[in-house]
């Protein structure tokens, strides 16, 4: 029988190859989604929406509206806990959105590639 060329038990170097084009690819899909995410915007409401807060992609609040009827002199820490509620809730929606956009870009990967 006839071998083809190179050295025995070489045939690696192709399929590293297609691994490497596949890792730049990657890479360079979740570069654009990590700009897109940075871009994107979520906000959230707690109280029944007298508060709402507003955070960007890059976890950063950009924005928060009060209703007056939210603020009562004699009960800041209700306002204090809407304010954080709110701001937790769009930073939850974030992440969500963050997690799902990287899992459709990786989910095509194998448990037998590592």
């Amino acid at each position: 029988m006839a071998k083809r060329g190179g050295f025995p038990g070489m045939g690696m170097p192709g399929n590293m190859n297609n691994l490497m084009k596949q890792a730049q690819k990657m890479q360079r899909q979740m570069e654009e989604a990590q700009k897109n995410l940075e871009e994107l915007e979520m906000t959230a409401a707690a109280g029944g929406g007298v508060v709402e807060v507003t955070v960007s992609g890059k976890k950063e609040v950009t924005k928060v509206k009060i209703d007056p009827e939210a603020v009562d002199p004699d009960d800041v820490e209700m306002l204090e806990d809407l304010i954080m509620a709110a701001t937790n809730e769009a930073l939850r929606k974030i992440e969500e959105a963050s997690q799902q956009s990287m899992s459709a870009i990786t989910g095509g990967m194998g448990a037998g590639l590592f």
